[in-house]
């Protein structure tokens, strides 16, 4: 994977990857918050990783949701710079006729197995998740990876 970052105006960037074009910008005064920032990008990286993971495997499973939101907050740490993630808290919002089961499963299995993104992150800061179906929790977790470096 290759991406390059290219800067345009003030504290605009482009970012360019596999042919697609994402904006970045810094807040203002420093930036005009024209664009997502980096670590607003991260954050919806991790929310985009996991959300797509649970699409497949509920269509693998032969039970499409309605709707699927994923959540995602965010706690900086109050340390001085540079300013870092110290938790992640998801919610996945889901209706429809989904199988409460197969639905904790499959983020189980995003938030332990498929999810490179959190896999990532939670080797820096604890990620827990909660499960809404149709308005109920049905489930809570955190993600939580074997490590399968032998270094």
């Amino acid at each position: 994977m290759q991406a390059m970052v290219v800067w345009k105006d003030a504290m605009l960037f482009e970012g360019l990857t596999d042919g697609h074009v994402v904006n970045l910008d810094a807040k203002t005064p420093i930036g005009k918050s024209s664009a997502a920032t980096p670590k607003e990008l991260v954050v919806l990286g991790l929310g985009g990783c996991t959300a797509m993971d649970v699409i497949a495997l509920l269509k693998k499973y032969k039970q499409p949701p309605q709707t699927l939101t994923v959540k995602v907050d965010i706690t900086p740490s109050t340390a001085k710079q540079p300013a870092v993630f110290s938790t992640a808290a998801l919610l996945f919002e889901v209706t429809g006729q989904v199988d409460p089961q197969k639905l904790l499963e499959a983020v189980h299995l995003s938030q332990t197995k498929y999810c490179g993104v959190s896999a990532m992150l939670s080797k820096a800061f604890p990620i827990t998740y909660r499960v809404l179906l149709n308005g109920a929790e049905i489930g809570k977790g955190q993600a939580q990876f074997s490590d399968s470096d032998p270094s």
